[in-house]
């Protein structure tokens, strides 16, 4: 049992957070599976387990379609978050067969090779667009003129959201995202709660308005695919909307940033990149690999299981500590260090299993994008100032990343 005190892993120390790969080597040398009394975890640090349990049906992200809060030993959440958990817990993300196959099925057809594909060009575009005007400016936050508005932008225009509601997707999204660290406090929730008011308000006024008038969006495909028999119900359909919005930018954003800082204190690797563009593609996963976008990821016991001889019943919580598990030296050779031409590179940033990132192909579209606008169009970026790092652990990302154009 290990308790707050004699573990380096801390979650709320901002020194952790600024770096917390350290404490994952003390945490891998600890064991297997680990008991983090403060949040009432199991924590899983080994890429080995990790990748196995992201595949084993014994876990789930809900245990609500086999079992009441009570029955799991779990307090419901309280009356005034309802908004925000009807909104999470009918995204895919948060169900589990048959739920899940059901709306992913539907879903992932937009998001095949060939749809990604044809939107390469938009992406290209709006990334040159983007880059543009950084240049032009001399400089300026990396993370809200390139980063951000890419992303958001074209999962925008791939639910066929209006310009005019555009500008709030960003906000409500983060405001919804704080409901995923560990312990969120009531303001953090309360906020959470409004967006979903507001965001979902929003939705149902888009889903209305396809149903008169369809277009070519996702909106209006599930539109479609739900009146020829593929049932979908509006708060399915909302909450897929948000998910995809949420899991469609929040990690490429903080990809973005996260990966240009770690290439501006790595001279050597950012100076091999910027002779050799064909390094892309092996340093974006690199990148993904080195700091982690997603550090940790939950799931539910829904059936007794056993790491390494230890016994982890029903009804516990498992975090899945994925930075972790991408510094395993089990698995990557020097794992602290930056290689952009790491060959063997099976970092799970993504996730595993039936909940693997629908969006991966698209967010590695969107990263080879920017990256190959910022290398052309910006061969001298440096780094303005030191960044400062998001409070955050479980989502990883920095406040901003001013950078200068010399």
């Amino acid at each position: 049992m290990a308790g707050p005190h004699d573990l380096a892993f801390d979650p709320w120390d901002p020194a952790f957070v600024a770096d917390p790969y350290p404490a994952y080597a003390e945490l891998r040398a600890r064991g297997r599976v680990i008991r983090y009394e403060p949040t009432d975890q199991w924590l899983v640090p080994h890429h080995a387990d990790v990748s196995a349990l992201l595949r084993d049906r014994r876990l789930g992200r809900t245990y609500q379609h086999r079992f009441s809060h009570e029955e799991f030993g779990r307090t419901p959440p309280p009356p005034e978050h309802e908004p925000f958990h009807t909104l999470n817990d009918h995204g895919m993300l948060d169900l589990e067969p048959p739920d899940h196959t059901r709306i992913r099925r539907l879903v992932s057809k937009a998001f095949t090779p060939r749809t990604v594909e044809r939107l390469r060009p938009y992406v290209e575009g709006l990334a040159n667009d983007l880059v543009a005007a950084l240049v032009g400016n001399g400089g300026g936050d990396l993370l809200t003129d390139v980063a951000e508005p890419l992303p958001v932008a074209v999962i925008a225009e791939m639910l066929g959201i209006p310009e005019a509601d555009r500008g709030q997707l960003r906000p409500w999204s983060a405001d919804i995202c704080g409901m995923y660290e560990l312990h969120p406090s009531e303001e953090t929730a309360a906020r959470a709660v409004r967006a979903s008011v507001e965001f979902s308000d929003c939705l149902r006024e888009l889903i209305a308005a396809r149903r008169e008038d369809p277009g070519d969006d996702l909106i209006s495909g599930l539109i479609a695919a739900h009146d020829e028999g593929d049932r979908l119900t509006e708060q399915e359909m909302i909450s897929t909307a948000v998910l995809l919005l949420n899991a469609g930018h929040e990690a490429t954003v903080n990809a973005t940033v996260n990966g240009w800082w770690a290439l501006f204190r790595n001279p050597d690797q950012l100076a091999a990149l910027r002779a050799d563009h064909s390094l892309i593609p092996s340093a974006i996963e690199e990148l993904m690999r080195y700091d982690t976008p997603l550090q940790l990821f939950e799931r539910w016991v829904l059936d007794d299981i056993e790491i390494d001889g230890t016994t982890i019943p029903r009804g516990s919580e498992i975090a899945m500590l994925f930075g972790s598990a991408n510094h395993d030296p089990a698995v990557f050779t020097d794992p602290a260090r930056l290689d952009l031409t790491r060959k063997d590179n099976p970092h799970i940033s993504f996730s595993a299993g039936i909940h693997y990132c629908i969006g991966a192909p698209l967010a590695r579209l969107e990263l080879t994008a920017s990256m190959t606008a910022l290398l052309q169009q910006a061969p001298t970026l440096a780094p303005a100032e030191e960044p400062t790092r998001k409070p955050n652990f479980v989502i990883r990302g920095l406040e901003g990343l001013g950078v200068e154009v010399r």
